[in-house]
């Protein structure tokens, strides 16, 4: 049988790394999801708090959005 999580149980490998770039950023995620809204990825601030926990799959259109602001590769999101 087939699950889809990463080893520690969460749904998505980069939610640890978005939060940690985007504290580095200081700002909120309230400010990443309206970031995200200009590159047409429709997320809101609820959404950001689901990936950081992990609660929230990430696509792959997202997580390119994404390293593009934080200035960071895909692989670093997900390592």
């Amino acid at each position: 049988m087939f699950i889809n999580k990463a080893n520690d149980g969460t749904n998505n490998l980069c939610g640890k790394n978005i939060s940690r770039l985007r504290k580095e950023m200081n700002i909120s995620q309230r400010a990443l999801a309206d970031k995200l809204q200009i590159l047409e990825i429709d997320v809101d601030k609820n959404a950001i708090q689901r990936i950081e926990s992990g609660k929230r799959f990430v696509t792959d259109i997202e997580l390119k959005a994404l390293s593009s602001l934080f200035n960071v590769s895909m692989d670093e999101l997900t390592n």
